[in-house]
């Protein structure tokens, strides 16, 4: 008789191969919805992995698209490390873009050269910020920093939509919801011709590195690995638990 039994350790190969079966199974039952709808499966196949990287275009499409999220995952995944669940990363997205995104309006004709290292720590203060609330209620009052992150996310969202809806409306925009073009100084320099690629895509590689050496190499990381591993462990040698909440 057959029996399941866990094993005391994932293995090796399967750390990895994982991630590996579960994006085939993912294009897998694609393919076979694909069929049942009276798609072409091989069309669809093309459209959703080949498409989009054809091209020189397409494949700065990707990382325009690559960079915020890798800078996002980055920083979520470091306070995963301690077993804290930040579920908040969109809505702590948004509030850097509104950090962000108001100074370069503020300053709409300018051209200074600092106007865009201002911008980028404005969007990381405003981040910051954000997610400060649910640490300090997780610190204060001990209240579940998924719930609360997550909901916040919903609150920055309809913030900026009331932002572009009022104050923030262009008023050459023909009443649409949006705002003025930024200007150029506050504009990110493409890094490919004839692609929308930017230097945003080399800085998120370098703070993914960053973040790997500040997890394996710092001490602060070596606390925040302990306490993941153990509350116990952690709080027997002493370390802040509040503190890596906070960072």
């Amino acid at each position: 008789m057959l029996e399941l039994e866990a094993r005391p350790q994932a293995s090796q190969a399967m750390r990895y191969l994982s991630p590996v079966i579960a994006a085939a199974l993912t294009a897998l039952c694609g393919l076979v919805f694909s069929a049942a709808i009276g798609l072409d499966p091989l069309d669809a196949f093309h459209a959703f992995f080949i498409a989009p990287i054809d091209d020189l275009y397409g494949l700065g499409e990707l990382g325009v698209k690559a960079a915020p999220l890798m800078l996002i995952a980055t920083g979520l995944a470091i306070g995963f490390r301690a077993n804290i669940w930040n579920i908040g990363a969109e809505g702590q997205l948004t509030f850097g873009a509104v950090f962000g995104g108001g100074l370069a309006l503020y300053f709409y004709d300018s051209e200074s050269a600092w106007l865009l290292p201002a911008i980028i720590v404005a969007g990381a203060l405003g981040g910051m910020a954000w997610a400060a609330v649910p640490a300090f209620l997780r610190t204060r009052f001990n209240t579940n920093e998924i719930l609360v992150s997550l909901m916040l996310n919903y609150v920055a969202v309809l913030f900026l939509s009331y932002l572009v809806h009022g104050p923030w409306r262009d008023p050459e925009g023909f009443n649409f919801p949006e705002s003025r073009l930024f200007p150029d100084a506050a504009i990110i320099p493409v890094i490919l011709d004839d692609t929308r690629l930017h230097l945003g895509l080399p800085i998120a590689l370098a703070v993914v590195a960053l973040g790997w050496i500040f997890v394996r190499k710092s001490f602060i990381g070596y606390q925040m690995r302990v306490a993941g591993l153990s509350d116990g462990a952690a709080l027997y040698a002493g370390f802040d638990r509040k503190r890596m909440v906070w960072i």
